[in-house]
This record gives structure tokens, C-alpha cells and sequence, in this order.
């Protein structure tokens, strides 16, 4: 999924730029004006996974199970940095997983420049609010959509002028209900208007029920941030290694280096259904 701005900088200090000028008459000629910005540290984190398989057992498989498993290691390391997405959506909130402003990723004070405060943490009505209508979700849909799209820069301007790119990220319980909100022509008797509005993606991480995210993904800044050290990498100690010499193991294993940290807050809006 494409919601990810990668950093090729060499430093982990990760510098967020303001907003360029906005145009303006000529007049007297031009003025020229400097970007506001902050920065914060983005500290690279090493993983693994390390498979360890008796060569008995490599000799005794006839059905490639253990080959099978082996690649697998590949998938879970793509799903790895998802993964990671996740971890950051469902503690943005929390006191401590702060964007570049200083407040919590998901908050009601995000302030850039002349913008003022703005909120990004919604909590839409259902009835049952661990089970939303088709009706209650694109109801919520809307509002999260009408949010992005006012978010304003530090100079008090429309932050983003237009509703594509935009991904809902949901919990697997939420997924048919979402899809329909999104994709059916007609919902409550009601030409759907929200068809196509935006990509509906199941997160099997997110497990709270009532909790949903709103993306956009295609702006040249994006709600995260990966720096990527080091790709993914595999190797192996098998055939002719020490490890099958003096123990008859052989080990199957991916490394990475990377971090995923959070990029602009203001294009991503936290949904919490909550009772009517």
C-alpha cells in the first residue's frame, strides 16, 4: 500500500518543511520568504527472524512443507512494515507518539503556523457502534472526508485541494461493511454518492472494532514516514556450513534495518464510532 514518503537522507534526523509561499501579486517585485521547520530524530531499528531445522527433518519432509515455511519468511517480512503502520495508528493517540508538532499524532491541537487548532480524531454515531450501518459508515465517510479536505497550512490556506488518494483503513470485522459504503451504487434507498470515493483496505492488526482510519496517499508529504537502512536481506547456514558440521541444523534467516515514524498528521483522521 502506497502510504509510506521514503527518506534517502543519510542522517536520522528527519527535518519537516512548511508549507512554500503562496502566490501572490507582483506588485513591487518579488519577496522572497523562507520555510518554516521542524525536526526530530528518527532512529533506525535492526529486525531478524531466524528459522532453525533439524536436518533429519529437511531429509524425512516429502511434501516441501519445510520449504514452504522457509518461504514464507519472505512474505512476513514484506508484511513487517504494515506492521509497523499499524503499531503507529493504533497508539496515535497515546501521550508520547507524537507527530512532528509535539502533540500526540491523533489530537484537536494540532496548530501549524496561522492554521489554528485542528482536529484530527473523530468519533462518529452508529446505533451499535461495534457494528456501523453501511448508512452510519459513509455517514462517518463524509465527515472524515470534509476533514481532510479543511485542514489548512501554516498560512491559514487549504492545506489539500482535493479528495484523491484517499484510503480507509479498517479492521477485518468493519471490512463488508466498509466496501459497501464505498462501492455500492445504492445505499438506504439513496444513490450512493460516496461510490469510488475512496480504496478500502482490511488491516488484520487493528483488532478495537468501533476504531477506523482515513488515509491520503498521494500528497508529496504522507501520514508516514519509512527511512529505509537496509533492505531486506536473506540468508542461510545449510549444506557445508559450521552449523551443519558440528550440529546437523540448518538456519534459514531475513535481516532488515529501517524505521517507520509519522509524517503529516493532517492527512490522516482517527474515526471512533460511538453510540447514538
Amino acid at each position: 500500500m502506497a502510504t509510506t514518503l521514503k527518506s534517502t537522507k543519510p542522517s536520522e534526523k528527519y527535518r519537516w518543511l512548511g508549507s512554500i509561499p503562496n502566490m501572490r501579486a507582483w506588485g513591487t517585485g518579488r519577496v522572497a520568504k523562507g520555510l518554516r521547520s521542524e525536526a526530530y530524530d528518527v532512529v533506525n531499528e535492526k529486525y531478524e527472524s531466524t528459522l532453525e531445522v533439524d536436518r533429519d527433518e529437511i531429509d524425512d519432509d516429502q511434501t516441501g512443507g519445510i520449504r514452504v515455511r522457509i518461504g514464507e519468511m519472505a512474505i512476513r517480512a514484506a508484511a513487517h512494515k504494515d506492521f509497523l503502520i499499524a503499531q503507529l495508528l493504533i497508539n496515535g493517540a497515546s501521550s508520547g507518539f507524537n507527530s512532528y508538532d509535539g502533540v500526540s499524532f491523533f489530537n484537536d491541537a494540532h496548530v501549524r503556523g496561522a492554521s489554528g487548532n485542528q482536529d484530527n480524531k473523530l468519533a462518529p454515531t452508529a446505533t451499535d457502534a461495534n457494528n456501523p450501518t453501511v448508512a452510519e459508515f459513509r455517514s462517518a465517510l463524509r465527515a472524515a472526508m470534509g476533514t481532510i479536505m479543511s485542514f489548512k497550512d501554516d498560512t491559514g490556506l487549504p492545506l489539500s485541494i482535493s479528495a484523491t488518494g484517499l484510503v480507509c483503513l479498517v479492521p477485518p470485522s468493519m471490512y463488508l461493511t466498509a466496501l459497501e459504503a464505498v462501492n455500492a451504487t445504492i445505499v438506504a434507498s439513496t444513490t450512493n454518492v460516496m461510490q469510488g470515493a475512496a480504496r478500502v483496505i482490511a488491516y488484520p492488526w487493528l483488532s478495537t472494532a468501533t476504531k477506523w482510519y482515513l488515509l491520503k496517499t498521494d500528497g508529496v508529504v504522507r501520514p508516514f514516514v519509512f527511512q529505509d537502512r537496509r533492505m531486506v536481506e536473506f540468508k542461510a547456514l545449510a549444506e557445508g556450513s559450521s552449523e551443519e558440521f558440528l550440529r546437523e541444523k540448518y538456519l534459514y534467516g531475513v535481516t532488515a534495518r529501517y524505521a517507520m515514524t509519522y509524517g503529516e498528521p493532517l492527512y490522516a483522521v482517527e474515526n471512533t464510532f460511538t453510540g447514538a
